[in-house]
């Protein structure tokens, strides 16, 4: 797919670009630009390239409405679709020296990707973890090896995006060894 950022940003302008969306106009998401998001994602790295993510595209009314059941916030229904990301811990790779399951971590990735990519063709997302994935995976009938892991609603911003938050100073996060 031959896809030309329209804002030519480098990495860090598109970083520092990239915010919490949550007031989404009505226009829809073309076709294009969701396959583009996607691909995004697919490409994520994991833990020993297992990607044992799996994501679901929901923007039928029907699927709508039984997600924002999970996640009751006024601001949410405005999204025009959303993107399930969900997990297998059947197919997640787990540390040997501990067992510690990396499900999470490869999931993160790939919805990272998926925010940055939205953030480039103009898009906005925030990252929903907060949401009761029990409920999720009963009202969208999950299969039982799939976790709910995060939802992202995803559309173009309504106005200006406020950006929340200060972020530290290099300082307090880098440390030398």
């Amino acid at each position: 797919m031959n896809h030309l950022n329209p804002y030519k940003m480098n990495f860090l302008e598109l970083v520092k670009h990239r915010a919490s969306v949550r007031s989404f106009s009505e226009r829809a998401v073309e076709a294009k630009t969701l396959e583009y998001i996607l691909e995004c994602a697919r490409l994520a790295p994991s833990a020993v390239n297992y990607q044992p993510w799996r994501f679901f595209v929901v923007s039928s009314a029907e699927a709508k409405k039984a997600l924002q059941r999970c996640y009751n916030r006024e601001w949410f229904t405005s999204a025009p679709l959303y993107i399930l990301a969900c997990g297998d811990s059947g197919k997640s790779w787990k540390r040997g020296s501990d067992g510690k399951d990396h499900l999470d971590i490869d999931v993160a990735i790939a919805v990272e990707h998926i925010c940055l990519a939205a953030a480039e063709q103009g898009l906005g997302t925030c990252w929903v973890c907060n949401f009761d994935a029990a409920l999720c995976s009963q009202e969208l009938r999950l299969p039982e090896n799939l976790i709910p892991v995060a939802i992202i609603p995803l559309g173009y911003p309504a106005g200006e995006v406020e950006r929340r938050g200060s972020r530290k100073d290099i300082e307090e996060i880098v440390a030398e060894l």
